[in-house]
């Protein structure tokens, strides 16, 4: 497909088209409803895919991780998971813009049922950038798409643990970006299904704050030990991102 000829028929009204900064690649967002933010492109980075694997990105919302990661690995097929129908939707047309159907699928479904959409250990990769709050927390409408981006109003962090069980094969990578205040809570449900922490990396905004992110891989039927890798600080000062940040992202 062409990209510019094309752009104006796949959006929607209240729509835009963004450049992701990275192989020419954009992505459909609409502001009203739940644009990706830092986290996203983290993780992207963070996670990794050898020649040939098979990746499964849990809540994927508008496809942002499966089309950044189709940029940076050689994965065989890239599939995105999203029970929002909007945002799939989104996602879909995201694929089509970049002509990238061939390795990147969106399904529209349901975590807690997606052991009946895929077969059982059928991922060489899982990722997931899942709602970091807990349904109480600040809770409003649970109708409203930022809501469900934000809470955990249609799934868990216990739904995400049992369907990468289930989703893994053995020795398969999960990848996850979530909040350090959960992290004792992560860990325990990492181990219960089976998926080993093994790697570790906080994010601060600045070098005086605490971190705000943690970016965590773990392996399924992996060994106990875990790596701390350094921190990355976002803002070296206000309004102005680190090297790290402009020369691996983009920003």
């Amino acid at each position: 497909m062409d990209k510019a000829e094309n752009r104006n028929e796949l959006l929607k009204p209240g729509e835009r088209l963004d450049d992701l900064q990275r192989n020419g690649l954009m992505i459909i967002q609409d502001p009203e409803r739940f644009c990706f933010g830092m986290d996203a492109v983290l993780l992207s980075g963070f996670a990794s895919a050898s020649d040939g694997d098979n990746v499964l990105d849990l809540g994927t919302g508008t496809g942002i991780i499966p089309i950044l990661m189709s940029a940076k690995t050689k994965a065989k097929s890239l599939v995105g998971l999203e029970i929002q129908k909007d945002s799939a939707d989104m996602a879909m047309r995201s694929v089509r813009i970049n002509n990238l159907e061939e390795r990147v699928r969106i399904v529209h479904g349901d975590i807690k049922e997606a052991d009946k959409l895929f077969e059982p250990a059928s991922f060489d990769v899982i990722t997931t950038n899942p709602p970091y709050m807990i349904k109480g927390h600040g809770f409003t409408n649970p109708d409203n798409p930022k809501a469900i981006a934000r809470h955990e109003v249609l799934c868990d962090l216990s739904d995400v643990m049992v369907c990468a069980k289930k989703l893994l094969r053995p020795g398969g990578r999960f990848y996850m970006v979530h909040r350090p205040f959960r992290l004792a809570e992560i860990f325990k449900c990492m181990c219960e299904n089976r998926i080993e922490p093994k790697r570790i990396r906080m994010i601060h905004p600045y070098i005086d704050k605490e971190p705000n992110m943690v970016l965590i891989e773990g392996l399924r039927d992996g060994k106990p030990r875990l790596s701390v890798e350094p921190p990355l600080i976002i803002y070296d000062a206000p309004g102005e991102y680190c090297r790290e940040i402009k020369e691996n992202y983009g920003f």
